[in-house]
Formats: C-alpha cells, structure tokens, sequence
C-alpha cells in the first residue's frame, strides 16, 4: 500500500502537544550502549521509524533489544559482531554513529556507509580523520567505512566544521582509549550534551559539554545505565512554527525553550506573541506574520532541520524573506514542491528569496525527506483547497503520531491508503 497525508487548507491550529524524546538524540543513545556490556534502559523515547530501524542494527551486533513504546532496553553481550552491514544500516544515516563505540569496544569495525534524508552530501571525513588520530586506520572499501587499531590513544583533534556526527564518534570511541583526547570545534548541540550525560552515568569522565571544546580522560570499561531522552527540540519548533503560520495559538510541553532560544525569537520577529511555560512554551499568532530573514548555521544558530519551517511561513508571510542555507546544499528541493503550490519563491546557490502570498494554492507534492514532508503539510494548511502530500514514510521517521497530533489542534489531515 502506498501512503500520502491529504490535507485541506484554512485550519487555524489551536491547543497543546506533549514532545517526546529527540530523534536525533536516541538514536546514538542507542549506539552507546554498545560500550558497556550489560542493560541499558532508554526511556522517553519516540516511536518513530528509525527507531526499530536502529534496534535491527544493534540486533545484528549481537545485542538484544526490546522497544516497548517509550522504552527500549538493549543487552550488550561481552563479545561484539564488529559489522554493520544489514540492509538496516542503509536505510538510516545514524547507523554511522557505531562506527566509534565499535572500534572503541572492538578495535575494529566495518559499517556501511549509511542512508537517511536526501538533503545533500555528508561526507565522512571528519568521522575518519578523528579515528585515525586516535590510532585507527580507516578506509572505505567495497561500500563500508573500515576501522581497526591495535590500540586506541587520547590526541587532540580539531575538526574542520562543528559537525554532530563526527563529534559523536570521536567521543564514543575516545572513552575507551588510553590518556586524555581534546576535541577542539566540537559540535555543541544539546542532543551531544544529552550523549555525554548519559556516558558520565556509564562512568565516562567528559568534561566541556556543550561547549565548543570536549575532554575525554579515557577510562578501562563502562558500565549500564538508565537513561531519559531529552525533548525534541526540531519537533517542538515544528509546532511552533505551525501556530505562527497558521494564526494559531500551541502550548508545547515537554522540551527545554532555552534549546530554542534563537527560534522563538525568530518567531517573535514574524509578530508571534511568545511565553514560557512550564517544560516548554507558548506561540500565539493572531495575524498574518511579517517577513523574516534566516541564515542556517551550527547550534546554537537557526538550524537546518527547521529550514523547510522558515520557507513554508515565508511563503505567507507580509514581505520578502531571504533564507540562507549553510549546511546541506540540496534541502532547497523543498522549494521545488512550495512552487508546485504557488509559492512565489527563487533560489540563487544557497539562497533563497521567498516573497509572501496571503494564501497558496493545493497541489499534489512530494516530501524528499522528514522536515521537508512536514513543511509542505504546514503549507497545504494554508492552502485553497486539498493537498496530497506523498512519500509521507519520511516524516514517521521523526514525528510519532503526526497526524493524531496536527488533528488535534484542528487539522483536517487525513492519513490515506491506496494500492500501489
């Protein structure tokens, strides 16, 4: 069966969503586990796709693992499988972030070079580069990520772009080595402040989180823990983005505002009326917000994730928005499908010009991956007449419950199936 969300447009989005536990935080979560034998208990999890997707890559590894709603437990054996290579690990560029607690654990490792979002390239030098200064040798052999080392040793390591990825595996795998590594334009997100509170609990010895500089004092072994996820920072935006363009009014609980410091400033530009609540915040927009300019950068900048968001509100908004992208060269593919519903946008490189329409007009579009998916939802909200948005697979892999959520605050979305 195929699926697509069919949405009608003119809802104004009101009342109050609970966010779970970040997509971009479990999933590494997950694969830290691999460093100590044992259980380890993650709670708050989100009931995404990738998820499971995740529990297969570590299942092949040799651990057992049970998802059981917000719950997942994984049992790491004393001796490892150091492969990857399941068709999982394709389907999902996290299946990458292994690749450290592997060789940190195994001493070595051969993990596909992964899947996800078609937003661009994300190469994995940096991830490469890192291992090596620790000691590893590294390659890329018949379409695997090949990793092995005698011995792992602390260095420092200064890495060209704050890339989360990168940082992730150094971090993982220098736990486990031998003396102190620094690791200097290290990636700085709270989703890696949450990965290095949950190895301090394993009895890792870190020190900088979130900061742009990370010290690790390598240590013998690990130990199990238990652990809650952080807050979705992207999915809470998403709802605060969606009461602004919308004219709405979403209460979002559930996950840190000072995560979204710089959003909900943004938002508060665009004429939203903004507060903090208790574990999360509040967007009220009762008029047609103003035209505001982004620039995507590393946090704490706006971030790419939340790129499709700043257009679909541009596309409505009174003004001319210039959306800057830094990070992913293809995310603009966005735009492609905007037009397809009238947007009245341009891009140059990795700019784009979005001047605003009072409203837009229903299309059949295509979502070429999560953020994108959920952007062209909240522009069919604000369309004339019913838009079908296809390849609705994406965004399951980063929202549970989308559709009951967005029906909730009043969305007329439905979730429709047909033969293939």
């Amino acid at each position: 069966m195929s699926e697509h969300f069919r949405v009608e447009g003119g809802a104004r989005l009101v009342g109050t969503v609970d966010v779970v536990g970040a997509k971009n935080s479990v999933l590494k979560l997950m694969a830290a586990a691999l460093l100590a034998e044992g259980t380890t208990t993650l709670t708050n999890c989100p009931e995404i796709l990738d998820v499971p997707l995740m529990a297969d890559v570590l299942r092949d590894l040799g651990c057992a693992v049970e998802v059981d709603g917000a719950t997942v437990t994984i049992t790491t054996p004393a001796e490892l499988n150091h492969e990857a290579t399941s068709p999982s690990v394709g389907k999902l560029r996290a299946s990458v972030c292994v690749l450290g607690p592997l060789v940190g654990r195994c001493k070595r490792a051969v993990v596909a070079l992964p899947g996800g979002d078609a937003i661009g390239q994300r190469p994995l030098d940096m991830h490469q580069s890192g291992l090596r200064q620790l000691g590893a040798s590294s390659t890329i052999e018949h379409g695997n990520v090949v990793a092995e080392a005698d011995e792992l040793r602390g260095a420092q390591i200064w890495l060209d772009f704050p890339s989360m990825g990168a940082t992730e595996n150094i971090l993982m795998a220098a736990v486990l080595a031998s003396g102190t590594t620094v690791i200097d334009n290290a990636a700085r997100e709270p989703e890696i402040s949450d990965l290095c509170t949950m190895l301090t609990q394993m009895g890792a010895k870190i020190e900088g989180a979130g900061t742009s500089t990370l010290t690790v004092h390598g240590v013998d072994r690990l130990e199990p823990t238990e652990h809650r996820v952080i807050g979705d920072r992207i999915v809470g935006a998403t709802w605060g983005f969606a009461a602004a363009i919308t004219r709405g009014d979403i209460t979002v609980r559930g996950v840190d505002p000072h995560h979204l410091d710089l959003v909900l400033e943004k938002l508060r530009m665009a004429g939203a009326d903004v507060s903090l609540v208790e574990d999360g915040f509040r967007v009220v927009m009762d008029e047609r917000p103003k035209a505001v300019d982004f620039v995507t950068l590393p946090y704490p900048g706006f971030a790419t994730d939340l790129q499709p968001f700043a257009i679909a509100m541009a596309a409505v908004a009174d003004g001319t928005s210039m959306i800057t992208e830094n990070l992913f060269e293809s995310r603009f593919r966005f735009i492609e499908e905007m037009v397809r519903m009238g947007a009245d946008a341009r891009t140059d490189g990795h700019h784009a010009v979005v001047r605003g329409l009072e409203r837009l007009s229903a299309a059949p579009v295509w979502a070429s991956d999560i953020r994108a998916g959920v952007g062209l939802v909240l522009g069919g909200l604000c369309a004339d007449g019913v838009t079908d948005v296809w390849d609705v697979f994406h965004i399951d892999r980063g929202y549970p419950q989308f559709v009951e959520n967005m029906q909730r605050l009043g969305a007329n979305i439905q979730r429709v199936a047909e033969q293939a």
